[in-house]
């Protein structure tokens, strides 16, 4: 990935630039006099954009639900005190995960194949939160304050650099400074690492998590790539050693045997994952029949078993499939957005729409279940229905970008050229074309000069864009 080392030194950039730095206020910690939590805030959501415009996500509302609420549940227990957390699922296979500066939290669809239970998920996602809390990207800069700029590129992509799996790019980076330097930061980055294991596991406690889930996935994966020439990124951002292991085991022993090992909807997620990564939809549900002749009562089983023939097309089959799914969970929402997409697909619109409205009136804010309304009214050629379930989807996921890519197709399809132009600059500045984002804002101040209003307020956002566009540039000076 070519875009790596740029935006490392973009935003190393940032800790020295006048523009940002003037007037902020110390929190307290020294660090804050190096970076502050405004900086890391700034610098997180402009690499956060400059990120999401050079990888491929994965767009799924279930999966993307499921991560922003377990985290936040994590996050609740946590020493993080900025929750303005911002997430990005990546659509690689491999094992990673990742906390960057100013809340962002990624994670590779990779994590869900490795992390065998729901408590092993929790782990890797509280050590994250760890970093975040301790702020270990603005204490690595205090500690090396005095190193030049190419050396903190450095030490910001030994946090970052894994995000697009990039993970030789990032190395190279390193490796490019001083040998001193290097040294320092190992051992610094081993300092935090170790910390952040321990606050990882007393959040974990806290949360409900079995603590022991952390040294037992530690574990499994040591064995497993002991060695390996190339392991999996997330191991080479977050090296595990037997002594990690020992420590992070006698820290979990110190708590009660007791807390969340597994759930049945994390199970469901990974089956989700899988099926993204499955060679075919068919040696998918080969797979998934043979599991079940052993064991026919596995739901997990049954649930991948239908979303690979609904894949395949096989629709009555799916429908079978779900049966005794529903009849054992009827309000089960995932067991039902499955069935929602497959009468979607059959064109048995009346049914899915029945069901979508009583599923509503129980969950009416559930992200998954709205995104499925929009996409049956869609169906159905019923655009401005849809333009305004997305109008309120859109309050409570301001930072979506999904969400505004389908805002603006659905805003031109209802004709509301205005609103798309508005859509389609906000979709933009989410994935850090500003150009684009600022020509849309021109084309809709054109159709909206008759309306003092309304132009006025698309040029403050206008005007807000070139900002935050100076703002990058002035990170790459």
């Amino acid at each position: 990935m070519n875009f790596l080392r740029p935006s490392l030194l973009a935003l190393a950039c940032l800790l020295a630039s006048p523009v940002i730095a003037s007037d902020l206020p110390s929190l307290g910690d020294s660090s804050s006099s190096i970076v502050s939590p405004m900086q890391e805030h700034v610098m997180g959501r402009a690499w956060l954009s400059m990120l999401r415009g050079q990888v491929g996500q994965l767009d799924d509302p279930q999966l993307k639900s499921f991560v922003e609420h377990s985290v936040y549940k994590l996050a609740e227990t946590s020493q993080v005190q900025d929750r303005r957390l911002e997430f990005v699922l990546i659509d690689s296979s491999q094992l990673n995960a990742f906390a960057a500066p100013g809340g962002i939290i990624g994670v590779n669809g990779g994590l869900f194949l490795y992390a065998q239970t729901e408590a092993e998920y929790a782990s890797v996602m509280a050590h994250e939160l760890a970093h975040l809390s301790q702020r270990h990207f603005a204490r690595g800069v205090e500690a090396q304050q005095r190193m030049q700029l190419p050396m903190m590129a450095a030490l910001l992509g030994g946090i970052i650099a894994a995000a697009a799996g990039a993970g030789d790019a990032g190395m190279a980076a390193i490796v490019s400074t001083q040998a001193a330097a290097m040294q320092e930061r190992q051992r610094f980055s081993r300092q935090n690492e170790q910390e952040a294991d321990r606050i990882g596991i007393l959040n974990l406690e806290k949360a409900g998590y079995d603590p022991r889930a952390m040294p037992s996935m530690f574990e499994r994966l040591m064995r497993q790539y002991r060695y390996d020439r190339k392991p999996p990124e997330f191991l080479l951002s977050h090296p595990v050693s037997e002594s990690r292991i020992a420590d992070t085991r006698n820290r979990a022993e110190q708590y009660p045997g007791s807390g969340i090992e597994d759930s049945l909807r994390y199970q469901l997620m990974r089956m989700r994952v899988q099926l993204f990564y499955e060679e075919s939809p068919g040696m998918a549900a080969k797979r998934f029949r043979s599991i079940l002749d052993e064991n026919p009562k596995l739901d997990v089983a049954r649930y991948g078993l239908a979303l690979a023939q609904l894949k395949s097309g096989q629709l009555e089959q799916a429908r079978e499939s779900l049966q005794p799914l529903l009849q054992k969970a009827p309000n089960e929402v995932i067991y039902n957005l499955a069935l929602i997409e497959l009468d979607t697909t059959a064109n048995r619109l009346k049914e899915a729409q029945e069901r979508v409205q009583r599923l509503l009136k129980l969950y009416p804010n559930d992200y998954p279940l709205n995104q499925s309304l929009v996409d049956l009214l869609l169906k159905q050629n019923r655009s401005s229905e849809a333009e305004k379930v997305l109008d309120q989807l859109i309050k409570s996921r301001p930072n979506d970008p999904d969400v505004w890519y389908q805002i603006a197709e659905t805003r031109g399809q209802a004709n509301n050229i205005i609103g798309l132009h508005q859509a389609r600059a906000e979709y933009f500045a989410l994935v850090g074309d500003y150009d684009q984002a600022i020509q849309q804002l021109d084309l809709a101040k054109r159709r909206a000069s008759n309306n003092f209003q309304l132009a006025s307020r698309i040029d403050a956002r206008q005007q807000a864009f070139i900002q935050e566009q100076e703002i990058i540039k002035q990170m790459l000076r």
